[in-house]
């Protein structure tokens, strides 16, 4: 048998730099780090973003990512800063991570918990409309 999706988490979780919701917020505002919300547009929506956010669906990151693909390329996925990538609960930008440090974005982190911890935390989010 193949992998477990437990163990395609563990293993993806491996390769980046797990940080807690404390460490995440005292890098909200920091032009050199950009959030990725790898989450489906309406779980964006129904929870909010982390402030400065950007919106990268799981499904389309690599497009988004790459510069090449001009229609879909988001700039803001800029390889030379630190990517924190967040989605419900962790395994999705985990994933999502592994793909990034794939693709040559060195500095890639995933926050423990998700946005299910964020919102715990009562950490700040802004509204979000796709």
């Amino acid at each position: 048998m193949g992998k477990s999706a437990k163990e395609l988490v563990e293993e993806a979780n491996s390769m980046l730099n797990v940080i807690s919701v404390e460490e995440a917020q005292s890098l909200v505002g920091n032009s050199d780090v950009v959030f990725v919300d790898v989450r489906d547009p309406d779980s964006v929506s129904e929870t909010g973003i982390i402030p400065g956010g950007v919106s990268a669906p799981r499904g389309l990151l690599e497009f988004h990512a790459d510069p090449e693909f001009e229609a879909f390329h988001k700039p803001e996925l800029d390889p030379n800063k630190h990517i924190v990538v967040t989605c419900g609960l962790g395994g999705q930008a985990a994933l999502s991570g592994k793909v990034l440090k794939e693709m040559g974005f060195e500095n890639v982190s995933n926050i423990d918990g998700g946005m299910a911890a964020w919102t715990e935390a009562n950490a700040p989010t802004e509204d979000f409309e796709e």
